[in-house]
């Protein structure tokens, strides 16, 4: 019996043992192939989830692959773990594989890579070989064919995973301080103030860099760059009377909020709230506790060097920043800036990177526009956001580009830094305790309305037929056999 069965399990050939059944030998045949095939699926899978894409679409890439090959299987996805379930018929077996995500990191490029092998598996134009096919085959040239194919497609992950990142780490510095600069000119500073914020930003990433080395979570990496930039404020604000003119003029909340909105550039609360909404409230927990914990790592290392200052004796005020010198031409060439800048900062290719610049001029504009004509802030910013996303998801696949990066880096010039600084200033300061509040629930309505908006215009899209994909509502079985 033992021997009977190891000639089966490995794939012996032929008509079925006296006394076997048939259907049993094909089930058997077909086990290995259902594995491997689910492997690749749930490879393809943890490697979009890691580099940054939302639950749906790695669920919908699953799904494809593994409907490739005339496989039903089911997906369960959380934040850090992906379940893919074969349910099994009368000609294969149920098959489950788990796979486990380690250290998610935004990496674009190596994202759009992987989609595209995702796609090169799901989008032949010929028909595929079914595990039922292989399972039936004689002569074993199916399964060489099968083989080689999963092969392929796992030596194309291969490279992509090991590859060297696109930009070094000197240059990502670079780049997200340019994105700081462009902030600054979103919020109405100077050449000067550009310049400091791109300092400041540089010195916030150099510490990450040399925080790294210990491996501190990202928390208490957030903490120290919202401290580091708010240091910053504190000794402007302490140098100004020893200053020219032109530097005591130089508000301090505009150098914090530049830091803080690099800071929160990496907070995927658009992220969250897609997942959310498109029925993943596990996986949507878990990056919503990420964002949270990211944004009260900025909030804390804000509040603790304010308080420290206050208790110096070092009086800061809320500045009105002052009217911005630069023509709306050049804020809009700056929210392009910015989002390019931190696209390429988070590994996207050039290309891709110049759509998202394009993405992010469109943003602001949409939202100078609006709040121009007297609507509330968060509103606007909502209504950017949803353009954004309608666009993102209707040109995103044509582009062969992810949506993703658009809709994140396009939202940038738009996060709330300056309205998060200004919270936590009154509230150290105590008389204002009440306006600190409502600046910082002003920041949180903004960060949910930039969301909410993202993945609504992404979900009319695809309602309206507009979008260049459409996720699979469900398992439609389909049986293309592979001509023999």
């Amino acid at each position: 019996m033992r021997s009977l069965l190891s000639q089966l399990a490995g794939g012996v050939r032929g008509a079925a043992p006296e006394g076997v059944d048939e259907q049993a030998v094909v089930r058997l045949n077909a086990e290995r192939p259902v594995r491997e095939v689910l492997e690749l699926a749930g490879r393809i899978g943890e490697s979009m989830l890691a580099l940054g894409a939302a639950a749906a679409e790695v669920t919908d890439a699953i799904r494809r692959v593994c409907r490739a090959f005339d496989l039903e299987c089911q997906v369960d996805l959380t934040f850090t773990s992906i379940l893919i379930a074969h349910d099994g018929s009368e000609l294969s077996p149920g098959v489950t594989v788990l796979r486990v995500v380690r250290s998610p990191s935004a990496d674009f490029d190596r994202l759009a890579k992987v989609v595209v092998v995702a796609e090169g598996i799901t989008n032949r134009s010929e028909p595929i070989m079914t595990v039922t096919d292989v399972a039936r085959d004689e002569e074993a040239d199916l399964r060489d064919e099968l083989h080689a194919r999963l092969g392929a497609a796992h030596r194309d992950l291969d490279r992509i995973l090991t590859a060297r990142r696109t930009y070094r780490r000197g240059f990502v510095t670079v780049l997200l301080s340019t994105m700081a600069a462009a902030v600054a000119v979103l919020l109405g500073g100077g050449v000067v103030s550009m310049l400091l914020a791109a300092a400041t930003t540089a010195l916030i990433d150099s510490a990450f860099r040399a925080l790294n080395v210990w491996k501190l979570p990202v928390f208490f990496l957030q903490l120290t760059g919202a401290a580091i930039a708010t240091t910053v404020a504190v000794l402007i604000s302490i140098l100004s009377p020893y200053v020219p003119d032109d530097l005591s003029a130089l508000p301090p909340a505009l150098i914090v909020a530049s830091g803080i909105v690099v800071l929160l550039a990496g907070a995927s609360l658009v992220g969250a709230a897609d997942d959310a909404i498109n029925g993943f409230p596990v996986t949507a927990s878990g990056r919503l506790v990420e964002v949270m914990l990211l944004t009260i790592g900025i909030v804390v290392g804000i509040g603790g060097v304010l308080d420290l200052a206050r208790r110096l004796g070092i009086s800061l005020v809320l500045f009105d920043l002052p009217v911005s010198p630069w023509p709306v031409a050049v804020q809009i060439v700056g929210a392009a800036v910015a989002s390019a800048a931190w696209a390429m900062a988070s590994q996207a290719a050039l290309r891709a990177a110049f759509f998202a610049g394009v993405t992010g001029a469109i943003a602001f504009s949409v939202f100078v526009f609006v709040s121009g004509s007297g609507v509330a802030p968060a509103a606007a910013s909502a209504l950017a956001a949803l353009i954004i996303g309608f666009a993102a998801e209707a040109l995103g696949p044509r582009l062969r580009i992810p949506a993703i990066i658009l809709t994140i880096c396009g939202i940038v010039p738009l996060l709330p830094g300056l309205a998060i600084y200004r919270g936590m200033l009154a509230l150290v300061n105590g008389e204002q305790g009440s306006e600190g509040v409502e600046q910082l629930l002003q920041a949180g309505l903004t960060g949910l309305a930039l969301a909410a908006g993202v993945t609504l215009g992404e979900i009319l899209a695809r309602r309206t037929g507009v979008s260049g994909r459409v996720l699979l509502p469900g398992y439609i079985r389909r049986s293309k056999r592979h001509p023999r």
